[in-house]
């Protein structure tokens, strides 16, 4: 398959990679990947949603693949509010009227952010692990050991030495995660090498350690970005229409996600799949069928 072509635009804090699908009259949905993965996890979801008339945006996110910071002093910031804000500042300048976000991991992450902050601007949520909004102080406190365990490169990354080890060994670290994460998936090699490539980017170690740093109340985040973090601590509702996804073979979330219901007050939907932490490869298609049952919520 010949290799599809990145586009870039520049936002204030940016100059955005990203692949593009479909019309571009088309109704517009974002499709967000996490660590460590990339635009490629979404390659059957944008198909199909650009055959049924979407206009699809695969942004690599801050730090991955060819998006880089425009000003060598920003701070190579990995925060909940950052990755969010990003999401409404690339929707801003491409012209997207209120996409669809569909994310997981920080993708999802940052897709429930911008969903919860500027609801006004977002058409619709398709979130990976229910309501991902982290909830910073609950970071401090402990989790059952089992958990803790499968969280040891979180903890791994809040030391110098983590981030020694992440720098010499991000694709390393990369596979075994996919590995951990999806224990039911057989990729091969070249799979995740194409995916691997992203983690190249200059700023790609700053922005995963802050955004693991932050997560856990070690790094301070961006001044600027205090008021919005100071919302998201307050657990905003989402009132977007939105599909949650639980994979039951996620070590990462154990027990799923269903009680999240109450944190959605506008139309929502959850679905549970036999899948482990990486839904858009381990089920191609599921995320293009929920953004397809949001867009529906909103066609109706």
């Amino acid at each position: 398959m010949p290799q599809q072509p990145i586009n870039f635009v520049d936002t204030p804090l940016l100059r955005v990679a990203f692949l593009e699908d479909g019309p571009r009259s088309g109704w517009p949905v974002i499709l967000v990947h996490g660590y460590p993965y990339d635009v490629h996890a979404f390659e059957v979801d944008a198909r199909l949603l650009a055959a049924a008339g979407a206009r699809v945006i695969r942004p690599y996110v801050r730090g991955y693949g060819q998006t880089r910071f425009l000003s060598d002093e920003a701070m190579r910031n990995g925060q909940q509010a950052a990755r969010g804000r990003d999401l409404i500042q690339l929707a801003e300048v491409l012209r997207l009227n209120r996409p669809i976000l569909a994310g997981f991991d920080w993708g999802g992450n940052a897709s429930c952010v911008a969903a919860a902050l500027w609801p006004e601007q977002v058409g619709g949520l398709v979130s990976y692990a229910g309501y991902d909004i982290i909830d910073v102080d609950a970071q401090r406190s402990a989790s059952a050991p089992s958990l803790e365990r499968v969280c040891w490169y979180q903890h791994l990354f809040q030391s110098e030495r983590g981030r020694a080890c992440l720098r010499d060994n991000r694709v390393e670290i990369g596979r075994m995660l996919w590995r951990e994460w999806s224990p039911g998936w057989a990729f091969d090699e070249a799979t995740y090498a194409r995916t691997a490539e992203a983690f190249s980017n200059p700023d790609f170690v700053d922005v995963v350690i802050h955004a693991y740093r932050f997560m856990h109340g070690r790094d301070a985040g961006d001044p600027e970005l205090r008021p919005l973090e100071d919302r998201l601590a307050r657990r905003p509702p989402i009132a977007v229409p939105t599909v949650t996804i639980d994979g039951t073979e996620d070590p990462l979330k154990p027990g799923g996600t269903a009680d999240h219901a109450r944190l959605f007050s506008g139309p929502h939907e959850h679905r549970t799949l036999t899948v482990g932490h990486n839904v858009p490869q381990e089920a191609p298609g599921a995320f293009a069928d929920a953004v397809l049952k949001v867009h529906s919520w909103g066609t109706a």
